[in-house]
């Protein structure tokens, strides 16, 4: 049997346009396929929302690819630690109250527990606008392909429709920097300036917690940028925290919801 060119081109096309469109109108929108955004949309996934996240590179994983300094090891303390074994992630424990864990099985398979469960990543899209209804709340994203934005061309975008939206852009706090200067909230968060203090985990990883919250009506900011957002510390290769503000930020969004 030989091989045709043009039922290749035919099956990828058809495919991606099928599923695309099944993802115009949803209940939760993520920009950002980080350790946040994967942990949060798992959840929102197994509570029975339609999520997608869109990733403006072409691989996953955020800032966790890479470990510490690349050196492909994360650390995690022992609240978050569940997070991994519930995605079969093997850890090892190391001083008392830390575990590791390879970065690239993390990754993965935060990745593939994920879509497992329903979430639908769309990757190479970049968010580079919100959606308002008609009170100015966030009601989904504008988005585009990053190619375009890399070459600089001038290209209309798509819109996707949601109920929330989450910023997990880490800490560049992309969604929220353009609320932030496009609608100019004049109180709230988003009414200050957008960026995290140095290093300094143990206060970084409490707060990153703790600002997971709703940052602008129907935007969530979780993981980095949320340290970002509320100008808190950020926190290096220790992962617990952000793994836990992604649940944190589904669990609000499934109440609400």
């Amino acid at each position: 049997m030989g091989i045709d060119d043009i039922i290749i081109t035919k099956t990828i096309f058809h495919r991606f346009t099928e599923e695309f469109q099944d993802f115009f109108d949803i209940d939760v929108a993520i920009a950002g396929a980080g350790p946040s955004g994967l942990t949060a949309a798992r959840y929102l996934a197994e509570a029975g929302k339609k999520v997608a996240i869109f990733e403006r590179k072409l691989s996953i994983g955020g800032g966790m690819w890479s470990g510490g300094m690349m050196f492909p090891v994360i650390v995690v303390q022992d609240e978050a630690k569940y997070l991994l074994e519930e995605c079969n992630i093997e850890i090892r424990r190391e001083n008392k109250g830390y575990w590791s864990a390879d970065s690239i099985e993390s990754v993965v398979k935060l990745c593939a527990k994920a879509i497992d469960s329903g979430v639908k990543i769309f990757n190479g899209i970049s968010v580079e606008d919100v959606l308002l209804d008609e009170n100015n709340r966030v009601n989904g994203f504008v988005i585009n392909w990053s190619a375009v934005d890399t070459a600089g061309l001038h290209v209309d975008p798509l819109t996707i429709r949601s109920k929330y939206c989450i910023d997990a852009t880490g800490h560049a706090a992309e969604v929220c920097n353009i609320v932030k200067r496009k609608i100019k909230p004049k109180k709230g968060l988003l009414s200050r300036e957008i960026g995290e203090y140095s290093m300094r985990a143990e206060t970084g990883e409490k707060a990153v917690v703790d600002n997971t919250m709703e940052v602008y009506p129907g935007l969530f900011a979780v993981g980095m940028c949320a340290n970002a957002v509320a100008g808190a510390h950020r926190m290096g290769p220790i992962f617990g925290g952000m793994l836990l503000s992604g649940k944190k930020a589904a669990e609000m969004i499934s109440e609400s919801l």
